[in-house]
């Protein structure tokens, strides 16, 4: 009977990676949050529209980070579309007062990477069904 249980045997650069995803997912639900509240009856369809993409594009990376976090072999296709979003999105961002945001995202987008692709993390997110667990 192994004595690992599956927390134990994710590597730290999938759980580092995974904590990332887990702060950009929060981040964008806070932001979501807050864009409601600065909703204008001018512009209501546009502000119900942002508000709902980021909550759920947000809660959406925060079930890609605990896959992660759990090791599912699903996670990772999420994970990589997710950062590499990103990255152009720090890439619109350069230049201007607008530069520490596009560093900040395109570090966090890059370590996730990097955390992802990691040999000991591509072992943990091999497909091997039997290991694989539900979403939720």
């Amino acid at each position: 009977m192994p004595t690992d249980s599956p927390a134990t045997a994710v590597p730290r650069p999938l759980k580092l990676a995974a904590g990332v995803v887990a702060a950009e997912g929060l981040v964008l639900v806070v932001l979501g949050i807050a864009e409601a509240f600065t909703i204008q009856s001018s512009r209501l369809v546009l502000g119900l529209t942002t508000t709902a993409f980021f909550v759920l594009y947000g809660g959406g990376l925060l079930i890609v980070a605990r896959g992660l976090w759990r090791a599912s072999t699903w996670s990772r296709g999420p994970a990589v579309f997710a950062q590499l979003i990103q990255l152009l999105v720090a890439y619109s961002f350069w230049g201007g007062s607008t530069r520490p945001v596009a560093i900040a995202l395109a570090l966090a987008a890059v370590g996730v990477l990097v955390g992802i692709f990691q040999r000991s993390s591509t072992e943990a997110l091999a497909d091997d069904p039997t290991k694989d667990r539900p979403v939720l």
